[in-house]
């Protein structure tokens, strides 16, 4: 029996499984599950005589409801944090909806394969009713808010860092600093270098499925689309400099929008160094990021699939990534029926992660959220039946245990607006 089941062993799995063993008094008994059972027992060894907590690890394949079942039957635990592919957010959360188990994860459900008629068809009216047309946000998940109410079970969507802290920073902005928040920028900056030519700092068919696809941002009440990185940014960040960040569609929006009163515009930008861009296009052109089946000496196989393979490894980088991220976001609202501006971030250093827990920063920006949603759901504090965002919970606790647990924060009064 365990506690928490933790599905993944990826990169970002491993940094929150290892802030999960140092709070053994919530995390008592740690069931590690992945497709791939070598990772899972690996990290198991390496964590074996550092901590109180017991661990076990489990195979399972995250594509099968049946499988996920089975093993939540057997282990019994309070709580599924979920840290395998967005692909399987909905087979995960059938799982823990037959078993009345709790459900945490940190990206919104996307469909791995974008030709399949159903999804289609669904996809296609889910943007002709919401104005915009990237193929991941939050509607799959938010349709298992009854059946969640039902079961008087808790799925938390979206802990990880953007979305995730950033969400939790507009809430917390929102209780202590606005009567109303009027406008949002979210700010994601990556000032580490890894040294590579190319390679992407979280899972690559994710990113680069994100990244090339139509940008969009929230203004008076509908969806503004625009062309991919065709809005650009400059802006000065602490401690990392002068980047060029470009427009995206991110799924915070969504939800923000929806659950931040007044707001009347939210922007979501990242930066990109100019190699990164090269190669992307290039690839783009050729045809690598394409996500339907091409057929290829006979069989069939899906180029960004492919592409995946040929890249490092995200979770290889973090001995050689060097510099440090800067994430945040600038709220302009009304206080006092006067008008202001605040500029809440992070700011993480890709070799104390390092040094830490054998992770890049970009892991560690994710990882450790990830933990602590899970943490705020078993302890109670951010427990009630349904399908929530986290900005819908009391940002305080969440803020606090920021600090606590190794992404501090810095609150910014009257700063540089993004034009």
């Amino acid at each position: 029996m365990a506690e928490i089941v933790i599905i993944g062993c990826g990169g970002v799995a491993s940094v929150a499984i290892q802030k999960c063993a140092k709070k053994a008094d919530v995390f008592s008994e740690i069931c590690i599950a992945s497709r791939t059972i070598s990772k899972c027992d690996a990290l198991k060894e390496k964590l074996e005589g550092t901590t109180e907590a017991k661990i076990t690890t489990a195979k399972v394949d995250a594509d099968n409801v049946e499988e996920l079942i089975a093993l939540l039957k057997k282990e019994k635990p309070k709580a599924v944090l979920n840290l395998a592919l967005p692909y399987q957010d909905l087979t995960i959360m059938d799982a823990c909806l037959a078993c009345g188990v709790d459900y945490i994860d940190t990206a919104n459900y996307e469909a791995e394969d974008t030709e399949d008629p159903e999804w289609r068809a669904a996809y296609e009216k889910r943007c002709k009713e919401a104005g915009f047309t990237a193929y991941f946000d939050y509607s799959w998940q938010w349709a298992y808010r009854e059946r969640f109410e039902k079961a008087g079970i808790t799925a938390l969507l979206g802990s990880g860092f953007d979305p995730g802290v950033t969400s939790v920073f507009s809430a917390y902005a929102l209780k202590h600093y606005f009567d109303e928040i009027h406008r949002i920028d979210i700010l994601d900056c990556n000032g580490g270098d890894h040294g590579y030519p190319f390679a992407t700092n979280f899972n690559p068919e994710i990113n680069l499925r994100e990244v090339s696809a139509n940008g969009s941002y929230w203004e008076n009440g509908h969806w503004v689309e625009t062309k991919p990185m065709e809005i650009k940014r400059e802006y000065d960040f602490a401690q990392v400099g002068k980047k060029d960040m470009y427009l995206l569609h991110h799924e915070e929006i969504e939800s923000l929008a929806k659950n931040i009163p007044g707001i009347q515009r939210i922007r979501f930008f990242m930066t990109f160094g100019q190699s990164y861009l090269t190669h992307m296009k290039c690839l783009e052109n050729v045809g690598m990021l394409r996500t339907d089946p091409v057929v290829f000496e006979g069989r069939e196989i899906v180029p960004i699939q492919f592409l995946k393979t040929l890249l490092p490894d995200p979770a290889s980088l973090g001995p050689r990534t060097v510099g440090k991220t800067n994430i945040g976001c600038i709220f302009t609202g009304v206080k006092d029926g006067k008008e202001k501006s605040v500029y809440i971030y992070n700011v993480c250093d890709h070799q104390e992660c390092y040094r830490e827990l054998g992770s890049q920063a970009i892991s560690y920006t994710t990882g450790v959220p990830a933990m602590i949603g899970a943490m705020l759901v078993m302890k109670g504090t951010w427990k009630r039946a349904g399908v929530f965002n986290v900005e819908e919970f009391d940002p305080d606790p969440f803020m606090e245990a920021l600090n606590e647990y190794g992404l501090p924060w810095v609150v910014e009064e009257n700063p540089v607006l993004v034009d």
